[in-house]
């Protein structure tokens, strides 16, 4: 493991220091303590969430317009794009951050890439012109691909051939993607399908002769601090959804409901995700990487709430020429696919009994049913959310009161 390597000092303890001029990039260690976010990786954090928000508003209009079938997969496909670039990063930077100046800069260019991408959304979606997302996904890859071939030039041995494999595989991958620009349009889906494919492989591949040395709670904390900034987009993209309505149409009756069960659902989605710490869990770079790639339905997930809060407000004031079945349906299958999401990647593992374990998939089922009651959907599904919420404390409470009595009965005997 590269954690025998001499670890560096952290980047960020929450004291300030002069910028670091040019040094080696080497690994940081795994077990070092006080690892966590740096104030460049937020800043990136931030910057990849104009390109989901960009993503969410064309979502809307496609389903609003009545494309959803094709408004969802191009959704599914841009996504992909920006969380992998997001993902990529934040695994190199648990390992490798040693934020020296050209650090920072070749950083700063995967912003701006993904800011590029960002500004080709709306032409992907509505044109299924993939120029401008191409070029800013190759930006992005291509200086990622230059930071391993700096670690590989500080690095030795196995660890150096890991880190050539990563910067080799991510490049050849990128003349892989130009086929959705230069092919004809039909060949454009598996052209798709098979990049993805080449791209989940990359890690398994690199790190097959050396594992990188990322770090389980700031890995753990990037994640989450991911998750907090899109549900923050969501509430805020519901919040401009609703006031718009508000100030085009008198319609508060109508929207009360779907604002109040938005942000129950909203609130209930922070609670579930943060319910139980995670870094524990991972233990190894197979359950790591499991985890890490399952984020994708839970970023996707949280993104497309948003999205079907807008669809569900502009459908209540008649602006959207859908079914309000169709407007519910926006709302209770991403929440209930985050639910289940959630569930299977880390909630499970801290659940005891049935009740526990069966909890979220059944609140999962009971946001889909809460489809059919229209109006009434989004309101009911948030109630049902939280319901779920209060009936996990109260079994955890249960639980943990059982097993201190259980101590105190072994103790006294």
């Amino acid at each position: 493991m590269t954690s025998s390597s001499a670890p560096t000092p952290p980047a960020s303890q929450g004291a300030h220091h002069p910028l670091r001029p040019l040094r080696r990039l080497t690994a940081r260690g795994r077990g070092e303590a006080h690892r966590v976010a740096s104030p460049l990786e937020l800043f990136f954090d931030l910057c990849f969430v104009v390109a989901i928000a960009q993503a969410g508003i064309e979502l809307v209009r496609a389903v609003v317009a009545g494309h959803a079938g094709d408004g969802i997969l191009s959704y599914a496909m841009l996504f992909f794009a920006i969380w992998w670039a997001w993902m990529n990063f934040t695994w190199f930077a648990s390992a490798y951050d040693n934020d020296d100046m050209l650090y920072r800069a070749v950083t700063l260019v995967q912003i701006f890439g993904v800011l590029v991408l960002a500004a080709g959304v709306s032409s992907a979606f509505r044109d299924h012109d993939y120029r401008v997302v191409v070029l800013g996904y190759v930006i992005m890859r291509v200086a990622l691909a230059a930071q391993w071939l700096r670690a590989a030039r500080s690095a030795q041995g196995a660890e150096r051939t890991m880190a050539l494999r990563y910067a080799g595989g991510v490049l050849l991958c990128q003349v892989g993607w130009l086929g959705l620009v230069l092919l004809p349009e039909p060949a454009r889906p598996w052209v798709y399908l098979v990049m993805v494919i080449a791209e989940l492989c990359v890690p398994l591949y690199a790190e097959k002769v050396h594992p990188t040395s990322w770090h389980p709670h700031h890995i753990a904390e990037r994640y989450g601090l991911f998750t907090i900034i899109v549900l923050g987009e969501t509430i805020a993209a519901s919040t401009v959804a609703v006031k718009s309505a508000m100030d085009e149409h008198d319609a508060l009756g109508e929207l009360l409901p779907i604002a109040a069960g938005g942000l129950l659902i909203v609130f209930s989605a922070w609670w579930i995700y943060f319910a139980v710490p995670i870094h524990g869990h991972l233990r190894s770079s197979k359950q790591a990487f499991l985890w890490g790639y399952g984020h994708y339905l839970i970023f996707a997930s949280a993104a497309a709430i948003g999205a079907g809060l807008q669809v569900a407000v502009e459908q209540a004031v008649g602006k959207a020429h859908i079914s309000t079945l169709s407007a519910s349906a926006a709302v209770t299958l991403p929440t209930a696919l985050y639910l289940v999401t959630v569930w299977a990647l880390h909630s499970r593992y801290f659940k005891i009994g049935l009740a526990q374990q069966t909890l979220l998939p059944v609140a999962a089922l009971l946001v889909i049913g809460c489809t059919f009651l229209r109006d009434w959907a989004v309101l009911a599904a948030g109630l049902v959310s939280a319901l779920a919420v209060v009936a996990g404390v109260v079994l955890t409470a249960r639980t943990v009161a059982r097993e201190r009595g259980a101590r105190q009965t072994a103790t006294a005997a």
